[in-house]
């Protein structure tokens, strides 16, 4: 389904709340927020610049697997630093196909260098769904009369 629908948009409907951590935060405070927040990714955020982005994939890969300790690995340590981002202006097309192409399951939406937000690739398929469904009711109602045309 094609979309020119500005991820301004779906921010405004989730919400713009941020989740971040320091680069000097341990992981095991870091995963410990994410746990809390039901949440895959923190932004991690320098004297108010994103830095850089902190993952369960980098816990998973960075941590787990190379038998480090989260209580003792610092975030910077681990973070991901080539961090893709959106402009609110940047379409949710636009969006999914900078996640497909760049292989990040989260996109921190930015205003100049300001973060405005952030989507997960849950979020893209939860507002493409709903406005297939919005578009199938329409339809419908439209083949059953209810609608002129």
């Amino acid at each position: 389904m094609k979309t020119s629908v500005p991820i301004s948009s779906l921010l405004h409907h989730k919400g713009s709340t941020v989740f971040s951590v320091a680069p000097e935060s341990t992981v095991f405070d870091a995963i410990k927020l994410m746990a809390e927040k039901n949440i895959g990714a923190l932004l991690v955020i320098a004297r108010g610049t994103l830095v850089g982005v902190f993952t369960e994939r980098d816990y998973a890969r960075k941590i787990a697997l190379h038998g480090k300790s989260s209580k003792e690995t610092l975030v910077k340590e681990i973070l991901s630093r080539n961090v893709v981002t959106a402009s609110p202006s940047d379409s949710i097309e636009e969006c999914m196909r900078m996640m497909t192409e760049n292989r990040v399951r989260h996109l921190p939406v930015m205003r100049n260098e300001e973060v405005v937000g952030i989507v997960s690739i849950g979020d893209l398929v939860n507002y493409i769904i709903s406005a297939q469904d919005a578009t199938i009711a329409q339809m419908e109602q439209y083949i059953a009369g209810g609608v002129t045309a």
